[in-house]
This record gives structure tokens, C-alpha cells and sequence, in this order.
């Protein structure tokens, strides 16, 4: 195991490594002018050369990249061009809420994930049906469901809000960890908890849809052939419940599959991110990154999109281990 986690921690650098490469080269390419952003329209030429080499942009690209890397690996991600606040404080300010929302997502994803499977590895016509519906779900694109999300169950019934992450009228906790329904039980306000809780079920179940979907299909088709295995008779013949069988010996062995594909979807899950945040305003990194995009804030964007990246990197990283954890076989691999 110990062999496996250093192979795993040297291509993780490899890949960080790659993403700062690829980050460094789309902001090269981009034909913007982050200085003539900054001093205005209206700016002299002059004066557009003079924020030029303040900011670097007139350098060779080498030296440019040379200079952007040793930043990049002590921290110092340079200063917003839009908010003239350090990229870094920036990021620590919008990323709990976009962390918190990601986490909420994936365990739901998970949760309706293996849910939906177990249904689907009953087998049957309502297997058949919910097979039909798992298709034509995965089909919908992300933002459509969040409009009928807020067309349902907050224009129709009025049940969930539809924005922000906490009702205005309550005072936020200043908590440690910045998760406000964790901050909430902390500081022992139930009032701010539920309202949180609340304005996190539409996002959340927007992201979680669709990875949800493609989780319990993998997780679903696996188990099928997992269930046909002669340890599977083998351990029918002994009298032991079906449930326990579903549980001690399918899930644990066809998780692999199921992980994998989970861990790819957390990917499209953070890109997602982006769209959702904007549509239910959530005040997270993806609406900081919209309005990064639209002033042409470098440092912003770039700062934003490597912790993204490295996001998801170590997501995978971790989806590895589960996969070792539940394979033994895959730990001399």
C-alpha cells in the first residue's frame, strides 16, 4: 500500500505540474489585454505600457512562465486586477462556499448512486422502466434542471428558496471552518443551520443528477456480473440473506468500476459548478470566476482554475486509495 500511495503522490505532481503548464499557456494565447482592463478604455497607449511592466506582461514568455511558477509554488498567486485584493484571500473567501456545496453534491450523488443501482440490480419491468428513465435523465442538461428545480419548488410550491446561501435576515456565524451548517452547530444556532441546509438542496441535487445517474449505471451493471460469481451461489447455498450478500460481497467488489466513474464525474461536477452558482447565486468560486472572466483578471481566473484542477486531481488521488482499499489486487498493480 505504501508503494502504491508514493507511485500515486509522484503523478500527482506530474499532473499539477502539467495543469500549471497548461493554465500558463491558454493565458498566454488568449487574445485579451489585462492592462488595457485594468487603466480603462479610454487609457493612453503610455499608460497602457506603463501597467504592462508593472504587471510582467511585456517579458519574454519564458521569463514570464519562469516567474509565474515560482509564485504559483510559494502561494503567491498575484493580485486580482478586479478586486486589487491578494488572488490567494480571495479564494479562502469564495471557496467554502463552493467547497461546501461540492461535498453536499457528492455525498448525494453517492447516496442516489447506489440507491438507484440496487434498484436496478432487482431486476424486473420496473428495473427495465427505471433503466428507460436513468437514460433519458442523463440527457437533460444541468442548467435546464435547475430552472425547473426553481419553477417547481420555489415559483409553484414555494418550499426551497431559490438563491443566495443563507436567508439575509440571519446573522452568519464566524466560525473555523467557514461550512455554515457546520459553523451553525458549532456556534449552537439551529435557525441559520436549516435555513443553510435549505438553500443547499436545489444546487446540490442540480449537480448531483447527473453523476448520480452515471454512478448508479456503472455501479448497476457491474453488480449484475458480480451476482452471477460462484462465491455469490456459494454463499446463497450457505443460507445467507440476500441483503447480506448484496452488501458483504457485490458492492465491495464491484465498487472499482463504480469509483472510477465517480471520480471522473466529480470533474464534471466542478464544472458545473460554475453554471449552478450563477443560476441560484451562490456566492462561490464559480460566480468569482464569471466576473473574473468578464474584467479579463488573469491572476483571478488562473488562481481559480489550478485550485479547481488541483481539486480535482486530489479527488481522484483519494478515489485511487478507495479503489485499493476495496481491491486488494490492485495495490501490486
Amino acid at each position: 500500500m505504501t508503494a502504491l500511495i508514493g507511485r500515486r503522490l509522484v503523478a500527482l505532481v506530474a499532473v499539477l505540474c502539467g495543469l500549471a503548464v497548461i493554465v500558463f499557456v491558454l493565458q498566454a494565447v488568449i487574445p485579451s489585454d489585462p492592462a488595457r482592463a485594468v487603466v480603462g478604455a479610454s487609457a493612453s497607449p503610455e499608460a497602457v505600457a506603463a501597467k504592462e511592466h508593472e504587471l510582467g506582461y511585456d517579458k519574454p514568455l519564458p521569463e514570464q512562465f519562469a516567474d509565474y511558477l515560482g509564485r504559483t509554488v510559494s502561494g503567491d498567486l498575484q493580485s486580482s486586477l478586479r478586486t486589487r485584493n491578494p488572488v490567494a484571500d480571495d479564494l479562502l473567501t469564495f471557496a467554502p462556499a463552493t467547497l461546501e456545496l461540492a461535498l453536499s453534491a457528492s455525498v448525494l450523488a453517492a447516496v442516489l448512486g447506489i440507491a438507484l443501482a440496487l434498484a436496478l440490480a432487482g431486476g424486473g419491468r420496473p428495473a427495465k422502466l427505471l433503466r428507460l428513465s436513468l437514460v433519458a435523465g442523463a440527457s437533460v442538461p444541468g442548467f435546464l434542471v435547475a430552472l425547473l428545480a426553481i419553477l417547481v419548488f420555489y415559483s409553484l410550491l414555494g418550499i426551497l428558496p431559490a438563491s443566495g446561501r443563507v436567508a439575509d435576515t440571519l446573522v452568519i456565524p464566524d466560525g473555523p471552518t467557514k461550512f455554515l451548517l457546520v459553523d451553525s452547530l458549532l456556534a449552537g444556532v439551529p435557525g441559520v443551520f436549516f435555513s443553510a441546509l435549505g438553500h443547499l438542496v436545489l444546487p446540490s441535487f442540480t449537480l448531483a443528477l447527473v453523476p448520480a445517474l452515471a454512478i448508479a449505471r456503472t455501479l448497476a451493471t457491474t453488480l449484475e456480473q458480480v451476482m452471477r460469481e460462484d462465491y455469490v451461489r456459494t454463499a446463497r447455498s450457505k443460507g445467507l440473506r440476500e441483503r447480506s450478500i448484496v452488501v458483504r460481497h457485490g458492492l465491495r467488489n464491484a465498487a472499482g468500476p463504480a469509483l472510477t466513474m465517480g471520480g471522473l464525474q466529480f470533474g464534471l461536477l466542478l464544472g458545473g459548478i460554475v453554471v449552478v452558482e450563477q443560476i441560484f447565486a451562490w456566492p462561490g468560486l464559480g460566480l468569482y470566476l464569471n466576473q473574473s472572466i468578464a474584467f479579463s483578471d488573469f491572476p483571478a481566473i488562473t488562481g481559480t482554475t489550478l485550485m479547481l484542477g488541483t481539486a480535482y486531481v486530489v479527488v481522484n488521488f483519494l478515489v485511487d486509495l478507495a479503489q485499493a482499499a476495496a481491491d486488494p489486487r490492485i495495490r501490486t498493480v
